[in-house]
């Protein structure tokens, strides 16, 4: 099996949670791949910062205001993509986070965010990516970035409903398959699940540091993760990776 972007140079990308961590370095690569990435994000200030630092690389970054709690936010990012790049023949649904509280007396605003942006928000992009991958006829492919909480559950504090977003993320995208399969679409799926990564996601979810959460073992880089992105993207058309887990060497969980 030959691996390789090359089909994809000069192709339309959009990247979710494209402003930090596995993001930017899914973006980074894309971007020195040759592709044309819309990076959506709420900073978006932080994506045209990485657009100027990638702006002599092979292809371009694009930042594109979006929050993925809003559909209207989404449906309007995608008509910007389309109008102004072209239709989409990636998307790497990246854009997700935790609050930190509980289910016994938890916060229902916290619990909403959670489920918009890890499982409404994924579900509003990969409508609105498919339609255009549909409407001409591109065999497209659509990542989700979901995480091996999407698989078991560990003990950890404050997880709450993060966990079943992330189970709901694995079904979504076996869901996504079986009705990509009935529509006979050449469109791939994967899921793309690590273990922890080493990037300011539970900073920015929980306002607590992972050692105030007792999480003192090394992770995973963000780059660790793009890596498996372009793995997955780089496989011949006829052949659909479902599913890559990584985790760091030694980890528990």
């Amino acid at each position: 099996m030959v691996l390789s972007l090359n089909r994809w140079v000069g192709k339309v990308a959009v990247v979710t949670g494209a402003s930090s961590g596995i993001g930017a370095a899914i973006v980074e690569q894309l971007v020195k791949a040759g592709v044309v990435v819309a990076g959506l994000a709420r900073r978006k200030e932080r994506v045209e910062q990485l657009a100027k630092k990638l702006s002599g690389e092979k292809g371009k970054l694009v930042a594109v205001q979006a929050d993925l709690t809003k559909e209207q936010d989404i449906k309007a990012a995608f008509e910007y993509v389309l109008k102004n790049l072209g239709p989409v023949n990636i998307l790497v649904n990246n854009a997700g986070l935790s609050k930190f509280t509980t289910l016994t007396d938890g916060d229902t605003q916290l619990w909403k965010t959670v489920l918009d942006t890890n499982v409404l928000g994924l579900s509003i992009a990969t409508r609105e990516a498919i339609k255009q991958m549909k409407e001409n006829n591109i065999d497209g492919h659509v990542i989700h970035i979901n995480s091996v909480l999407g698989h078991t559950v560990i003990n950890y504090p404050g997880l709450n409903v993060y966990p079943a977003s992330k189970y709901a993320v694995t079904a979504l995208a076996e869901t996504l398959r079986h009705e990509i399969n009935s529509q006979n679409l050449k469109i791939k799926i994967t899921s793309v699940s690590p273990g922890y990564v080493e990037t300011e996601f539970i900073e920015v979810s929980t306002g607590k540091t992972a050692k105030d959460l007792g999480l003192n073992s090394p992770g995973l880089k963000a780059e660790d993760v793009a890596d498996a992105v372009v793995y997955a993207l780089s496989t011949p058309p006829h052949v659909n990776v479902s599913e890559v887990t990584v985790r760091i060497v030694g980890e528990a969980f």
